[in-house]
């Protein structure tokens, strides 16, 4: 069974609990037609995160959540634990990234995989976040593609498989869907490991 961590800081939680709320959101799309939002550059996020990775061959489990702040050319990660408290924030530009942990100095690499699976244990895809957060993705073929309600399902150019599970209304001003669990996994490869990432987004404005 894996053990269940909050980003390190918080006793063991089930992963059903970061994922409670799939069920009791008020803001569902109720068109299963709908077709992705237009994509944008600069976009805030925030949502409940749920990773499971091998470490030393035995599965292992964090849970806690996180904020997305997207503008051109620069993304900013914040990752708290349950209790609100920032564990990790990471900035990621096209010539570099920034990894800051509490009590730590800031690490910087060109690679936010790997400099996020050094600090944390599992690497955090914000390239592909970039896309999936918004219902977009990169398919087997290396096409760009926008999911939907009614083709929810992408394996990527780069070994995910992506399940867009639920979707909800896009920010105000905008027609689409937008959306609201995705759910990642990528099988364990010679340069990658092991990894899946259950996502839920709150509610966009």
């Amino acid at each position: 069974m894996p053990t269940y961590r909050s980003f390190r800081l918080l006793p063991i939680l089930a992963l059903s609990a970061v994922l409670a709320g799939c069920a009791t959101g008020s803001a569902h799309l109720s068109n299963p037609d709908a077709a992705a939002v237009a994509y944008r550059d600069t976009i805030d996020l925030s949502g409940r995160l749920a990773v499971t990775y091998q470490k030393e061959g035995r599965p292992q489990g964090i849970n806690g959540n996180f904020t997305w702040t997207q503008r051109p050319g620069q993304v900013d990660v914040a990752l708290n634990s349950q209790l609100g408290q920032t564990v990790a924030r990471i900035t990621v530009t096209p010539q570099s990234a920034t990894l800051t942990q509490s009590g730590h100095a800031p690490r910087t690499d060109k690679d936010i995989d790997g400099l996020t699976r050094q600090a944390l244990g599992w690497s955090l895809p914000v390239a592909g976040l970039a896309d999936w957060l918004q219902g977009y993705a990169t398919d087997a073929s290396g096409k760009r593609l926008a999911a939907s309600p009614a083709h929810n399902t992408v394996f990527t150019n780069d070994g995910w498989n992506l399940r867009f599970a639920e979707w909800q209304y896009g920010p105000k001003g905008s027609n689409g869907a937008f959306p609201r669990i995705i759910r990642a996994s990528r099988s364990a490869t010679a340069d990658a490991e092991e990894l899946s990432i259950n996502i839920v987004v709150d509610p966009v404005e």
